[in-house]
């Protein structure tokens, strides 16, 4: 049997956290019974500087049932690095971990299988959604446009796949070696190797509260992800440049040509058109060029991804 844990990072999430929390343990009772987990697995919810009723809830949840345990961080730092102190704080406690959002619109029904498959040798399960038929048009389009994006810029993730995964012991163990500061789960898992798999499954409606990931933040989070684990926006700097350079060759043969004809007309349009696009380029290749300056500044700094503050263990 396996020692599993749960790691579900939380946020404002008063809520739903107890209905997600009754949810969570029927599931964990009929894993037990059914021999497939062992009876020390837990459930461990990671408080993110929440504001509301979110940490008192969870010591509330761990002194009815020892399953549920607590971890809280010193102050907000954002879901990624919420889930990386579960998975961190975890990984020498059980055997494999799966992470879930604490809405628990992904489908916890889905252990089974992520068991079944760790169970025949893979270290790395993915969660993977079927379909986005419950998704609005636009959701569904910036989605998967967010997916592709990501892959053609470099940072290869699994298509339709979120933070919803088993890792095991030892996946875990080769995860903790990779220590930078910006981090971007779904990129970086998959650079651990080892065997994966994924499991598909239909992702339900959020029944409380609001999406922690509205269409500002999943652009935030996808612009990490392509500068965390590609160099492919200064590459396109670099060949926007030669193709800029190719043009201004043309129009100075071009101009010298004219000039030597007699057909030259002066005029100030095509000069000002000039002025404001080589500008507007060359601010967007410092903007660009900037942003990884600062991601490396941070991480000189080498400051730690995440503070706890208390631990509810048993």
């Amino acid at each position: 049997m396996t020692k599993l844990y749960l790691a579900i990072p939380c946020y404002n999430e008063e809520e739903i956290l107890r209905d997600s929390a009754s949810k969570l343990l029927n599931k964990y009772n009929t894993m037990m019974s059914g021999g497939k987990i062992t009876s020390d697995s837990k459930i461990v919810f990671i408080d993110d500087g929440s504001k509301d009723r979110t940490w008192s809830i969870i010591k509330q949840l761990h002194e009815e049932n020892s399953i549920f345990q607590g971890i809280k961080l010193s102050r907000n730092r954002g879901h990624q690095n919420a889930l990386l102190a579960g998975l961190m704080t975890l990984k020498d406690k059980a055997d494999a971990v799966i992470s879930i959002d604490a809405d628990l619109q992904d489908d916890i029904n889905a252990f089974d299988e992520m068991l079944e498959k760790y169970e025949n040798g893979c270290d790395v399960v993915y969660g993977v959604r079927s379909k986005r038929e419950t998704d609005t048009f636009f959701k569904r389009f910036t989605a998967e446009a967010f997916y592709k994006i990501l892959n053609r810029m470099g940072a290869k993730v699994i298509f339709n796949h979120a933070d919803f995964r088993l890792m095991s012991k030892r996946a875990l163990e080769a995860f903790s070696l990779y220590k930078e500061t910006n981090i971007f789960l779904r990129g970086m898992v998959p650079l651990v190797g080892y065997k994966s798999d994924i499991v598909t499954y239909e992702r339900f409606e959020r029944l409380a509260g609001e999406s922690k990931y509205p269409l500002k933040k999943m652009l935030a989070l996808a612009w990490e992800g392509v500068t965390s684990l590609s160099i492919q926006p200064i590459r396109m700097i670099t060949a926007l440049g030669a193709i800029v350079f190719a043009i201004s060759l043309i129009m100075i043969i071009y101009s010298l040509i004219s000039f030597f004809f007699g057909s030259a007309v002066s005029g100030w349009a095509s000069t000002l058109c000039s002025i404001w696009a080589i500008g507007g380029l060359q601010l967007l290749a410092i903007g660009i060029i900037g942003e990884y300056i600062g991601k490396i500044y941070l991480e000189t700094k080498a400051r730690p991804r995440f503070i706890v503050e208390e631990y509810l263990d048993d």
